[in-house]
């Protein structure tokens, strides 16, 4: 005689731990999808876009300085952020041969000829200086390591509040006429070290 099959019936209490079980391990997946995606994207394209768009901005902050944005923010701070977030390709062309006779040349200029050289060069002959004599340890162990990242993110942080509080607020950075300008230039600044930063820590 054939035992009879008995087909169990599904409770609701055994569907929803069914579904929550399935919700958690499309979400571990998740996870897993945005830290890889995360990872490979940092290494590649967004790395090196935001690295230049970084440093772009810290050189159009160091132009408008130069020019009509005058105020008594310690703008000389953008030198060591272009020193590390300048893309490697400008960073060292301008270490090599082509970096050391502009520096000597600006070195020359500056101690023979000082009526003759110009107060808007002072900060880019620095940055070539910096970036021509920086021992290895600067120039290619922290350049490349959360150190000089931390440094950029600091400096960041630092030109912003200086910048607020010079504009008279917060509000005032964003609707005065020159405020707004310099403002998205230094919230750039951010990009770089921000991004490489997370990047580290997942």
């Amino acid at each position: 005689m054939v035992k009879p099959s008995y087909l169990k019936m599904v409770t609701d209490s055994d569907a929803a731990d069914l579904i929550s079980n399935d919700l958690r391990e499309l979400g571990n997946a998740a996870k897993k999808l945005a830290t890889h995606a995360v990872q490979l994207g940092a290494s590649g394209f967004p790395a090196a876009f935001l690295q230049w768009l970084a440093s772009f901005a810290a050189i159009y902050l160091l132009i408008l300085d130069r020019t009509n944005w005058k105020t008594n923010i310690l703008t000389s701070l953008l030198i060591p952020y272009i020193f590390f977030s300048l893309p490697g390709v400008i960073f060292f062309f301008l270490r090599g041969e082509f970096g050391k006779w502009v520096a000597a040349i600006a070195v020359v200029l500056r101690l023979f000829f000082p009526r003759r050289f110009p107060d808007w060069l002072e900060l880019p002959g620095a940055l070539i200086l910096l970036i021509v004599v920086a021992p290895g340890l600067f120039a290619s162990t922290m350049r490349n390591d959360a150190i000089g990242e931390a440094i950029c993110l600091i400096i960041s942080c630092y030109l912003l509040q200086e910048h607020i509080r010079a504009s008279g607020g917060f509000r005032n950075s964003f609707t005065k006429a020159n405020g707004i300008s310099n403002t998205i230039g230094i919230i750039l600044l951010f990009v770089f070290p921000v991004w490489a930063l997370v990047v580290r820590v997942l």
